[in-house]
């Protein structure tokens, strides 16, 4: 069983900047793929960014030029850096690891973005 652990949510003005990180443990044998996903009250998941092992990334069109993702193979851990937050970035953010044959979510952290 993999379990994912997210941190570094908080409450930031606009125009700030959070750095999200994820890191996934217990029984590993390949995470394919790295995705943060987010969730704003009354809204639909949506996916924020994604990132291969072989660290090709993808960024819906709402927060590119702002936030970057990056991973650590060797540790099982992806980053989110967003920077210039803005008032709708406001969401839950989740992590979820693509492995072998199964996926797997963490339990999501809170960003607030206050304007």
């Amino acid at each position: 069983q993999v379990q994912l652990v997210e941190s570094g949510g908080g409450l930031v003005q606009a125009g700030g900047s959070l750095r999200l990180s994820c890191a996934a443990s217990g029984i590993i044998f390949r995470i394919n793929a790295f995705d943060w996903y987010r969730q704003a009250p009354g809204k639909q998941r949506e996916l924020v960014a994604g990132i291969t092992s072989g660290g090709s990334t993808n960024y819906v069109d709402s927060v590119k030029g702002r936030f970057t993702i990056s991973r650590d193979n060797a540790k099982n851990t992806v980053s989110l850096q967003m920077n210039s937050l803005k008032p709708e970035d406001t969401a839950v953010y989740y992590c979820r690891a693509i492995g072998v044959l199964n996926v797997y979510w963490g339990q999501g952290t809170q960003v607030t973005v206050s304007s």
